[in-house]
């Protein structure tokens, strides 16, 4: 908060209420981090940091606290995360400005030189992504083990598969399935790198697939869908449901990872990487977060899928596990 605070204050320091359009301006946020800076204002405005007048828009209000543990270090070790990936945190809070007028790409900061040391800390080597991986894995295994036994190869989707850390735990639970894996990413160089990780595995193939506009109209189908941290960059969460839906043979699933509450180091890092804003305008019809949010409750999650044409199968971890309470969840679906 005290980062995107300092980002801001070129625009509110003077005390005075500015609309979102003005702070824009004057920080000079980049078009296509707009969305971004909205979900900041929403958020330090609830904390208290800003206050908010609908005719006149925003003003400073008060400084969050200072933290009880400042050391970045620390606090990231509690939690399983290295010192890379609390470094890139670090970096990433003090590149704010730069990030948010486009000077500074997010990718120069996760991946330094190429080296996905840290992209690995902060998607495989940690507590919770462990416990997600292999939630993930187990699901999947479950129902691959179902489907195998009327028909075959198993046919698997990964949509923004990225550095392969959920892949990794799934193909570990698939040995000695007919399988047929398609790992898809918007970019070459994790297919690039997926190629060389899975080498061995002759049944992996790869593609680059948006599912904001390659999945609809698709011939192709599929058992299983997969998708760690990314179902939330569909431009309509429904509609997205829905591609899936079709996508899916009578009886697959849809298992997917999913953050159920924005989380600060995020907005102030990765979400750079979301170049379009989640829950735009789509074409007739309002999504379920009305562009305003980047996340879906659990709850609201089940409620799509519903409407999508799935039965959820299962929510994890559950609200009596320690994992709980890091907002981040596993779901699986079957298509009905």
């Amino acid at each position: 908060m005290h980062a995107m605070l300092n980002t801001l204050a070129p625009a509110i320091d003077d005390g005075e209420f500015h609309t979102a359009d003005e702070i824009a301006a004057a920080v000079r946020f980049a078009d296509r981090h707009h969305w971004l800076l909205r979900r900041w204002l929403d958020e330090l405005t609830a904390e208290g940091c800003l206050a908010y007048d609908p005719a006149r828009g925003y003003r400073a209000a008060a400084a969050p606290p200072e933290p009880t543990c400042p050391d970045l270090h620390t606090i990231c070790a509690d939690l399983g995360y290295s010192r890379e990936f609390a470094d890139f945190l670090r970096s990433s809070a003090a590149n704010l400005t730069g990030l948010a007028q486009d000077r500074v790409r997010v990718q120069e900061l996760l991946f330094p030189d190429g080296d996905m040391l840290t992209a690995e800390a902060a998607y495989r080597e940690n507590i919770i992504s462990n416990y997600l991986n292999l939630a993930a894995r187990e699901t999947v295994a479950g129902v691959s083990a179902r489907i195998a036994a009327d028909r075959a190869p198993v046919r698997v989707l990964e949509l923004g598969a990225g550095i392969g850390g959920t892949t990794d735990e799934v193909i570990a639970g698939l040995p000695g399935l007919p399988v047929d894996y398609h790992f898809t990413d918007l970019s070459a160089f994790f297919l690039n790198a997926a190629r060389e990780r899975f080498a061995g595995h002759s049944w992996m193939r790869y593609g680059i697939v948006d599912m904001n506009r390659d999945l609809r109209g698709s011939t192709d189908r599929y058992d299983i869908v997969i998708g760690a941290n990314v179902l939330h960059n569909a431009l309509h969460i429904g509609e997205m449901l829905h591609d899936l839906h079709d996508l899916l043979n009578p009886g697959g699933a849809v298992v997917f990872v999913e953050a159920c509450k924005a989380n600060y180091p995020l907005l102030t890092s990765m979400k750079f990487l979301m170049s379009a804003a989640p829950g735009a305008t789509h074409p007739g019809k309002e999504d379920i977060r009305q562009g305003a949010r980047i996340f879906l409750t659990e709850d609201e999650w089940c409620d799509q899928l519903r409407g999508a044409g799935f039965t959820p199968l299962l929510v994890l971890p559950e609200r009596d596990h320690p994992m709980f309470l890091l907002d981040q969840r596993v779901f699986a679906a079957i298509r009905d």
